[in-house]
């Protein structure tokens, strides 16, 4: 089933409303709107450039973005829907949400409340203002770092396919912050003379952007008006390196494969790319798409690897004309690959000097009308982030024939007993337990450690779970490593520590377990607020159910310490870990609603992730979770004892 894409809303570097995602006109070469940023060369980074959007001044810029596309999309939405009488699901992406506002805090300089949560706040702040007050057939706050917005849209579209929700609204936003922009500083991914270059030699990095991009999806017969259509998704993770990708593109490659498959390509046109230009990732990124060429084109599969076996396709690098605008890159860019195939035309690669002769791509220097007489064009967009995690994208002018592609193997999903843990322990005897380097586990926050020490005592009970996806449910997510962090970076942003940074991505948590375990399906966190760990437990339900994954760790966390105990008084460290998979383990997870409506985001219905999620891991669970639940409705969950 395709999906149609029937309305947008969206906010860059490039302006607002189309503007936003544009490739320009037939012919035209690619522009940038990246600039020297005064923020962040007065806060002394090296690197100090920027694609920012123009915001209102004293404005909390998350915030605004959020609400101005959201708002925009909501608004075109309802020219074709009324949305009064349907199931609205939202997912939203972000990498870094509210962290100007959490930058304040830690400096002294505005207080801070649990609905002011660095992640969920901008989302809570926009819904309790929001014109559309809901009940939300679904929702959730999709942290997957860089790949947040693309695995926003793959739970939309599955929680479409599953008939859990009618419409949903799906898209992701994030603002330029000297905190981040710090962190991707001391790693060396960005660029020093703010000319991003990806796939070309001498490449030294990216800058960073600003935006928020939604688009309304619907089930293809059920679309009155279409802009584009989606036609497949994958997810896979690299479980590698927390923060540098597979040499040989291999998790990229897996994802691009799953989603090209349930497609059912044999050809097409365009590579919305990830292209970070730094050298290991656009390396990487070549290999998976040369990959994906050869798996689409059966005339050259016996070929693949030779120097001739397919010709190079169009790549479209999106994020050197509007930066890397982080948990909003592949919404902004999916609906680049929309405007690109709608119009027929392929878009020039922005950025100067010779291809990498190892980047397998073409990068055209204006803007090129394919062949009228062709089919349809279609688009393969990338996404990668912190932790290993990468998705996909089918984009398509045109809605696929019944009978193409590959379809998801849907099934039940079941649910495992938990495994509970109050408190990380000895990394040396954690080292001895995973075979992981005990270095590496000194490194790793509190948090991650938390999780692994969790995913032990799974794989304990359950045996190995090499090959599964994880998705991680946060509370309060990294807080108190944030605050370290930028405790120590914020009066010299340009050596905060490099080693420290990774670990403030909620993201890091199920990346680390993807290489301790071998986790190389979905990967990803999730949090909206104190129940993310209900959240967690739900979207790797839908996974598992649309048969993206046979089998998904899900591991609810909080960490306690002098931030999130200030926010949470009541909160007390600890993580559950369990396993939802196609194995009837003990309880099936039904087909009800998958998310939850009123109260507001953030705000303390349930005291932690872990334990919302700890009574439904235990054998005392209640044969239904509804309104007679301690969560009062908030969550709808049916679990039906086998």
């Amino acid at each position: 089933m395709s999906i149609a894409i029937v309305a947008v809303g969206a906010i860059s570097a490039q302006g607002a409303g189309n503007s936003a995602y544009t490739i320009g006109p037939s012919g035209a070469p690619a522009g940038t709107s990246v600039t020297r940023d005064e923020a962040l060369a007065a806060a002394g980074l090296v690197r100090p450039f920027a694609a920012r959007a123009e915001v209102p001044a004293a404005t909390d810029r998350a915030r605004y973005l959020l609400a101005h596309a959201l708002e925009a999309c909501l608004a075109d939405a309802r020219t074709s829907i009324d949305l009064s009488t349907k199931r609205v699901g939202l997912f939203v992406g972000t990498s870094a949400g509210g962290m100007q506002t959490f930058e304040l805090a830690v400096e002294g300089r505005a207080g801070i409340r649990l609905e002011d949560g660095t992640y969920f706040a901008p989302l809570g702040s926009v819904l309790r203002d929001l014109s559309f007050q809901g009940p939300w057939s679904a929702c959730s706050l999709i942290l997957g770092a860089c790949a947040s917005s693309t695995l926003a849209i793959g739970l939309a579209i599955r929680s479409l396919e599953l008939n859990e929700c009618d419409v949903a609204i799906v898209g992701g936003f994030d603002a330029v912050s000297v905190f981040v922009a710090s962190g991707f500083e001391v790693l060396r991914a960005t660029t020093l003379e703010g000319k991003s270059a990806p796939f070309r030699v001498g490449r030294d990095g990216m800058s960073l952007g600003e935006g928020a991009a939604f688009c309304a999806l619907v089930r293809q017969p059920e679309a009155s008006r279409a802009l584009a259509y989606i036609h497949g998704f994958g997810a896979a993770s690299d479980a590698v390196h927390l923060t540098a990708p597979d040499r040989e593109g291999g998790g990229l490659f897996r994802a691009a494969e799953g989603a090209l498959t349930e497609a059912g390509l044999t050809h097409f046109d365009l590579v919305s790319a990830h292209a970070t230009a730094t050298p290991f990732n656009d390396a990487s990124e070549a290999r998976a798409i040369r990959r994906a060429i050869a798996l689409v084109d059966s005339a050259d599969r016996a070929r693949v690897g030779t120097a001739n076996a397919v010709a190079p396709p169009a790549v479209h690098p999106f994020k050197a004309q509007i930066g890397h605008t982080l948990g909003a890159a592949g919404i902004l860019e999916t609906l680049a690959a929309m405007d690109a195939v709608r119009r027929g035309v392929l878009p020039a690669a922005c950025g100067e000097g010779a291809v990498d002769e190892d980047a397998w791509v073409n990068l055209l220097t204006h803007n090129t009308p394919t062949d009228p007489r062709g089919a349809p064009p279609t688009a393969l967009k990338l996404s990668s982030a912190f932790g290993g995690a990468n998705a996909a994208l089918v984009v398509g002018a045109a809605p696929r024939a019944p009978g193409f592609g590959t379809p998801r193997n849907r099934g039940d999903a079941y649910l495992s007993r938990g495994v509970y843990v109050g408190s990380a322990g000895d990394v040396d005897a954690l080292a001895r337990a995973t075979g992981y380097s005990r270095d590496k586990l000194a490194r790793a926050d509190r948090l991650t450690r938390l999780v692994i020490e969790a995913v032990v005592g799974l794989r304990e009970r359950e045996g190995d779970l090499a090959g599964a996806g994880i998705i991680v449910g946060h509370g309060l997510a990294t807080m108190e490593t944030n605050a370290t962090y930028w405790q120590k970076a914020r009066s010299r942003p340009s050596h905060a520590e490099p080693r420290r940074f990774p670990y403030t991505s909620p993201n890091a948590a199920p990346g680390e377990c993807s290489v301790v375990f071998g986790l190389t399906g979905p990967c990803f966190a999730v949090g909206a607020g104190m129940h993310g760990g209900l959240e967690a437990l739900l979207a790797a339900r839908t996974l598992v159910r649309a048969g993206d994954a046979e089998r998904v760790v899900v591991v609810a966390v909080d960490e306690a310490g002098p931030w999130t105990t200030r926010l949470a008084p009541e909160l007390r460290a600890g993580a559950v870990a369990s396993l939802v998979s196609r194995d009837a383990a003990w309880a099936r997870m039904g087909a009800g609603a998958s998310g939850w409506g009123n109260p507001p985001l953030g705000l303390p219905v349930v005291s932690s992730a872990h334990e919302a999620l700890l009574p439904l891991t235990e054998a005392a669970v209640p044969e239904r979770l509804g309104a007679a639940s301690p969560w009062g409705g908030f969550a709808h969950l049916s679990l039906v004892r086998v």
